[in-house]
């Protein structure tokens, strides 16, 4: 792809964003629904607990799990090094 493609491309998929951009409709987040009740905002280190730190904890509590679960099970060793052989072999 020579250089005026990839100019071309660049240009037709910003062009495309952009006027996705310009043409969508507010969320209209300003008006209420009837019936809309909504709590109090939550704090910076609420957001950060919740969105950032709680993920992270199940992450590592599952995976902790998992290692527990593979640990406790024998290791079955499928090479040759388990292979018996006679120590004097008779000719």
């Amino acid at each position: 792809m020579d250089k005026k493609n990839a100019l071309r491309a660049g240009a037709l998929a910003a062009g495309t964003t952009l006027m996705m951009l310009l043409m969508s409709s507010p969320a209209l987040a300003l008006t209420r629904d009837d019936g809309d009740d909504p709590g109090t905002g939550l704090s910076v280190i609420e957001t950060l607990g919740l969105y950032v730190l709680l993920p992270i904890a199940l992450f590592v509590a599952i995976a902790g799990l998992v290692m527990i679960g593979d640990k406790t099970h024998k290791k079955k060793d499928t090479t040759s090094s388990n292979i018996t052989t006679k120590a004097e072999a008779k000719a």
